[in-house]
């Protein structure tokens, strides 16, 4: 326990936060299920492209009603998606749909005549913008009976919705609707835990392994009769900060202030801030993380040892200075190309070493204090999801989380969860 870190417990704390928060996509025997209405809740992905351009990629959620939807991308068609005219889609459409995807505003009357009226207009699929930020299930009144509809039906979050419709200025947007199947054992979501156990392992050993180091290093000392250092005779290794129970408490307000600022002030330039700030502290962690792995060969431990004096930062070791552009620049091609298919992949590097490098540094010196930090991380989670609705009227962490999926992260990213975590 000496050796764990807030950063662990926030970890957790935020995996229960995501869990907490809830799937939309579980069986639900509550909403009503009756002939015509009984489809189980999916998650559906938007893929837009405009002007035939790939853009943004948005996750809504199946209609209880309707046909099911596609589950092969391969297999779903790309439709062009119109506004609908009046928006509500409650009354016929001004003009003729011929298979177009109609885009409609939650209100006014039930989803079940939204549908209706869009399909007798000729469209093909109707995608209706939630009036909140969460998802919701489209579901059925028990006394319906005329549910024969032959249109698949998807709701999106407010913010996607906007964003969806502010694409339909900027020239001609096509949508693919498809649910991927979901297996029964998400080959993603093994990863994703050997990802997350494997850091904390690594890290733990690492850092267990350093005291051990240090404390060789102290006995030898004390053998040859040499004054022992400051950092040595406290019983920890040089940079290294415990907290204490003040510290554990003071954590968790500080989480709390930073997700309150995520609610009230989520926009472009504030993702584009976490971005910078999480490239500064992935190249802090890679480049430790990479002088300790490279300090391990005797190619490179000559450079390790010999050390060099640096304006505003003291004495860094040759390896250090070899290493960090390195660091730099591989942090600034994920920031510049993260929205590619596959920069989940260098998130996730550099993600790992940050939490690797911040449990280095941040120790947890007694289970009274790790106890109080993860209750206080317990209550965070439970107010944030479950609570918060009392005074804010929504859920602020499922708000934050369901942001249109941060939209300054790549649409694709099947294991990573380094931004939510830095998130919730």
């Amino acid at each position: 326990m000496a050796r764990s870190s807030p950063a662990v417990l926030l970890l957790l704390a935020a995996l229960a936060g995501v869990a907490a928060a809830g799937d939309i996509v579980h069986q639900d025997d509550e909403a009503p299920k009756i002939p015509g209405c009984n489809n189980d809740f999916v998650l559906v992905k938007v893929q837009t492209w405009v002007n035939k351009r790939e853009k943004d990629e948005f996750v809504g959620v199946g209609a209880r009603f309707g046909p099911k939807i596609e589950s092969k991308e391969k297999h779903a068609n790309r439709t062009r998606l119109l506004l609908a005219d009046p928006s509500d889609c409650c009354t016929p459409p001004k003009e003729k749909v011929a298979g177009d995807i109609l885009l409609v505003e939650r209100g006014n009357c039930k989803f079940t005549t939204k549908a209706k009226v869009a399909e007798s207009a000729g469209a093909s699929a109707i995608i209706i913008i939630n009036d909140k930020h969460e998802l919701y299930k489209m579901v059925c009144e028990r006394n319906e009976t005329d549910l024969d509809i032959g249109i698949p039906a998807v709701l999106l979050p407010k913010d996607a919705g906007t964003k969806l419709q502010s694409l339909l200025s900027s020239g001609e947007v096509l949508v693919q609707l498809y649910s991927p199947d979901r297996p029964l054992v998400d080959t993603a979501e093994v990863f994703l835990w050997l990802m997350a156990v494997g850091t904390i392992l690594c890290a733990s050993y690492w850092s267990a392994w350093s005291a051990r180091e240090a404390d060789i290093e102290q006995e030898k000392l004390l053998k040859d009769g040499h004054e022992i250092p400051p950092n040595l005779e406290a019983g920890g290794s040089s940079g290294t900060v415990d907290i204490n129970m003040a510290s554990a408490i003071l954590f968790v307000v500080i989480a709390s202030c930073f997700l309150i600022t995520l609610y009230r002030l989520m926009s472009h330039w504030f993702l584009e801030l976490l971005v910078v700030i999480f490239c500064i502290g992935g190249v802090e962690g890679l480049q430790t993380c990479l002088v300790a792995l490279l300090s391990m060969s005797r190619r490179f431990k000559p450079a390790a040892e010999s050390f060099v004096k640096v304006p505003f930062f003291g004495a860094v070791s040759y390896l250090t200075l070899a290493v960090c552009p390195f660091c730099i620049v591989f942090a600034v091609l994920w920031g510049v190309y993260r929205r590619w298919r596959y920069a989940w992949i260098g998130q996730d590097i550099l993600g790992i070493t940050l939490i690797v490098t911040v449990i280095q540094i941040v120790r947890i010196p007694n289970l009274k204090v790790g106890s109080a930090l993860l209750s206080c991380a317990f209550l965070y989670d439970i107010f944030w999801v479950f609570i918060s609705k009392m005074l804010f009227h929504e859920s602020v962490m499922i708000v934050v989380r369901m942001n249109d999926h941060c939209v300054a992260m790549p649409s694709t990213r099947p294991s990573s969860f380094f931004f939510s975590f830095m998130v919730c």
